[in-house]
């Protein structure tokens, strides 16, 4: 099973010691920082016997070069080769001298000095093991600027493409209200695909009955964090791979809980379809259609997704009435059509994640032989694949940056929205406009010399500082940058009545404040004509234009979708125009 878990990475001033180098209690930083010297120390004796260093020396160049090996091997052959020139050229320069005697230069020092006392520098201390002027030397031949040549193989990707018989990959994001069990019903799913091992499994079952919360073991499977676990309810993003004859999935497992929303958005970025999880007992499905249920449903869809799969989950604790899930169907089906899906795109499943009914296997309680159609993997491998813009620029929004290995020091993570890349392509991060080269790169875990859009992709970066990468920021080629912008007009669908006022934009990872400056028209929902100018109010339910001012530069483009926010509600969500 391939996992990662996304996160934003942020860089605090006041976290970063800049004058104690590597001077770190963090005991994971120790470790990487002893396995790179290391690696170091081992390339430095398999070379020429006359070149070696100090560990001091080998960590001061690796902290300079930010733990890149290669760099700091090489600085470190170089110096000591000048070194060694240095010397053999002393002796000969000494033989041929017939400048002053060491009296002489004394005497012409102090007299110097004299004259030009209030302008020399204090002298400084000898007593360290470096000299002031070597030292002044070494720093100067340090340097991050130093480029890295990548080679590109000059690939037709998109014929490569073609060419390909990869299986279909899909990304689908797990939604719902809090407890409706998304995370123990995928973790059935993982666990009965074999798709995470036994042994696993009776590992979070064992971690999950000491802290008394047995029933949570399958949930451990995705969530992963200390707090998740402690808690009970996912917070963060996590994503899951698993195989099936067909088609390379991706589970997105996104937070239920409100006060994670913003998280549950940058999810659904990344979904082609949706899996809304329903939990069906008596008191528990009517309390979450007042909750995130119809939420997460509405955003979802004007995000862009439109295929739905419906898990009606913990039917065993109805007794799998069969009355009870076709009233849910009956009720869920009207509001989903409301939301704007399409019959034709919406399916229901009865399931039971403890149990593992009708999710892999058909169940075989005699309660449930009213229902013969599919299991939810097999919903799942009926969704036709979604098509993406494999012919537009490249566009990829970062989900998280990270260091990867010893070769790979600088690596980001995300799934490319449209065009495609390679080895070897010089690209450019937006906003900040950084340029970069692509070293290498993983589509969903495997290496590979090439990427399209909709894929998961990894890429190893070179000839960048990590203080230029954001989660939210986007790649894209030098040739065709995606546009900064300050304002915007969007064309939105209100959750609640909107004025002229404050609010956060939401466009998967990323998050920007801003404001509605204005409310240029309402719309009609089916032909898009003006109704009214200049509103003074929208209300809830109505497609409007308005205009968004943001308070910085970001990178966005129409026709994306994004997501309108104010006092931890979500108030509308549209489409740039």
């Amino acid at each position: 099973m391939s996992r990662h878990r996304v996160k934003a990475v942020s860089y605090d001033d006041d976290e970063i010691d800049y004058e104690d180098g590597y001077d770190s209690e963090d005991p994971e930083e120790r470790e990487y920082l002893e396995q790179c010297t290391r690696e170091v120390l081992g390339q430095l004796a398999g070379g020429d016997p006359s070149v070696s260093a100090t560990r001091e020396e080998v960590q001061e160049a690796l902290w300079h070069y930010y733990n890149d090996v290669e760099k700091s091997v090489n600085y470190l052959k170089g110096k000591k080769t000048k070194e060694t020139e240095k010397n053999k050229a002393a002796p000969a320069k000494a033989k041929g001298s017939t400048g002053p005697s060491p009296d002489d230069v004394v005497l012409n020092a102090q007299s110097s000095a004299k004259g030009f006392k209030s302008k020399q520098p204090a002298a400084k201390p000898q007593g360290d093991k470096k000299g002031s002027a070597g030292l002044a030397g070494d720093m100067s031949n340090l340097t991050v600027t130093e480029k890295i040549n990548v080679k590109s193989k000059h690939l037709d990707v998109l014929s490569e493409y073609r060419k390909s018989k990869r299986k279909n990959a899909m990304n689908f994001v797990v939604i719902g209200h809090v407890d409706a069990g998304k995370s123990t019903l995928m973790g059935r799913l993982l666990a009965d695909l074999k798709a995470v091992d036994q042994r696993t499994l009776d590992k979070y079952r064992k971690e999950a009955e000491k802290l008394g919360k047995g029933s949570f073991a399958l949930a451990w499977v995705l969530d992963q964090g200390t707090e998740e676990r402690a808690r009970g309810v996912t917070i963060d993003i996590a994503t899951s791979k698993f195989e099936t004859d067909k088609t390379i999935f991706t589970i997105v497992d996104s937070p239920g809980h409100r006060d994670f929303v913003p998280n549950m958005i940058a999810g659904a970025s990344q979904a082609d379809f949706a899996v809304l999880v329903i939990d069906s007992s008596i008191g528990n499905y009517e309390s979450g259609l007042k909750g995130q249920t119809k939420e997460h449903a509405l955003l979802v869809r004007s995000i862009g997704v439109q295929r739905i799969i419906v898990a009606v989950n913990k039917m065993d604790t109805v007794q799998w009435d069969k009355g009870r899930f076709e009233e849910i169907e009956q009720q869920v089906s009207a509001f989903l059509t409301t939301a704007g899906f399409q019959a034709k795109n919406i399916s229901f499943v009865p399931c039971s994640g403890v149990s593992g009914d009708n999710i892999t296997r058909r169940s075989e309680d005699k309660n449930v032989s009213w229902y013969s159609s599919h299991t939810l993997v097999e919903e799942l491998e009926a969704t036709e694949p979604y098509s993406h813009a494999l012919d537009k620029p490249l566009r990829l929004t970062i989900g998280d940056v990270f260091r990867g290995s010893i070769q790979n020091p600088l690596s980001i993570s995300g799934r490319i929205d449209a065009g495609s890349l390679q080895v070897g392509d010089q690209i450019v991060t937006m906003p900040s406009g950084e340029p970069a080269a692509i070293r290498s790169l993983e589509v969903d875990g495997e290496p590979s010399d090439w990427a399209v859009a909709g894929q998961n992709v990894v890429l190893n970066l070179a000839n960048i500082d990590p203080v230029h990468l954001r989660s939210g920021d986007v790649v894209c080629h030098a040739s065709a940058p995606i546009p900064n912008i300050t304002s915007f007009t969007c064309k939105v669908l209100a959750f609640d009545h909107l004025l002229p006022s404050m609010v956060d934009i939401h466009r998967g990872r990323l998050h920007v404040p801003g404001r509605i400056s204005r409310l240029v028209a309402t719309l009609d929902k089916g032909s898009g004509n003006v109704l009214k100018k200049k509103p003074k109010i929208i209300s809830p339910g109505s497609v409007a234009r308005v205009v968004v001012e943001l308070d910085q530069a970001v990178p966005l483009e129409a026709p994306t979708r994004v997501v309108l926010r104010a006092g931890g509600d979500t108030v509308a969500a549209g489409l740039l125009e």
